[in-house]
């Protein structure tokens, strides 16, 4: 075994601790919601994470019983773009899971860009 070998990252703990470092205010309004590290992103698209649900802003009274929004985070792409620098790669984490985080509040893409988040 390679003794120079880079240690593994923890993606989960990483995610976690994105989380963790919100403040207690948006924490508590996260509802429903998943975080799920995933190897590849679906159908070989570009992608380092994916929301996938119904954003706290469009939700209504009808929004009862229904599976969990799911952010998922792609380890692959990740690791292939980030993987030499362990320190950049846990950076990286943390800025996709608040990126997608940032949808689940009903953020959009072009918003977070105006905001100089994206």
């Amino acid at each position: 075994m390679d003794d120079t070998a880079l240690p593994e990252v923890d993606f989960e703990d990483c995610a976690q601790q994105a989380i963790d470092s919100l403040p207690p205010e948006l924490r508590d309004y996260m509802s429903n919601v998943a975080i799920v590290i995933e190897d590849e992103p679906p159908g070989g698209q570009p992608l380092l994470g994916l929301y996938q649900g119904v954003p706290l802003t469009r939700r209504s009274s009808s929004y009862i019983a229904v599976a969990p929004d799911k952010i998922s985070i792609y380890r692959g792409p990740l690791e292939r773009y980030f993987g030499a620098d362990r320190d950049r790669l846990r950076e990286e984490i943390r800025h996709v899971v608040l990126h997608e985080v940032a949808h689940h509040f009903g953020i959009s893409d072009e918003r977070l860009r105006e905001m100089g988040r994206y």
